[in-house]
């Protein structure tokens, strides 16, 4: 489909994944596509609606791990318990939470990541010029500022299908942070 690839295959065995920036449904097929170039298998959550007859066989086994957004319960906890059982993860949590503008990204691929001790590696579809890939991966630190400096680093310049429908990367907690609340 006129993609070139760029970046290397994570090293890490275990992992989270920021796929960004997210616009389109293509976003999901290009990021299969590309773990498959890079011969990596990843898993990806989504909402457990996805899951249901007929598709929740095929979107199973094409990786999907199903959640329920509609529920209170501690879903990093869980979600970070899975790096328990598995040699290898690479574990897709979509920052932005949807493919519609957002001023604010879930911080769940942040703390899923703090709890499990594993890195968090950054992939990318820039639509500019038709290339994707993974760039670098880190290790989340106490200072959340600073690690979000880097994800806007790296993503920036890169833009989606629908440019117009990626926010800012940005997490509620910075704005904490700059307020001095805990």
């Amino acid at each position: 489909m006129g993609w070139k690839t760029d970046g290397v295959r994570p090293e890490a065995r275990r992992f989270i994944l920021i796929a960004a920036p997210h616009t389109s449904n293509w976003d999901f097929v290009n990021l299969l596509a590309f773990a498959s170039y890079y011969e990596l298998q990843i898993n990806w959550i989504g909402k457990h609606t996805l899951f249901k007859p007929p598709f929740g066989t095929i979107m199973r086994a094409l990786g999907g791990v199903a959640v329920r957004r509609d529920r209170r319960e501690n879903l990093v906890e869980s979600l970070a318990a899975l790096f328990e059982d598995y040699e290898d993860l690479g574990l897709v949590v979509p920052a932005e939470g949807t493919r519609r503008h957002v001023d604010y990204w879930k911080s769940g691929f942040y703390h899923i990541a703090r709890t499990a001790k594993v890195p968090i590696v950054m992939s990318y579809l820039d639509y500019t010029d038709k290339r994707g890939g993974f760039g670098p991966g880190f290790h989340p630190s106490d200072d959340v500022r600073k690690d979000m400096d880097t994800v806007r680093a790296f993503y920036d310049g890169k833009r989606g299908k629908f440019p117009e429908l990626f926010g800012p990367i940005r997490l509620r907690e910075e704005d904490h942070v700059e307020a001095g609340v805990d």
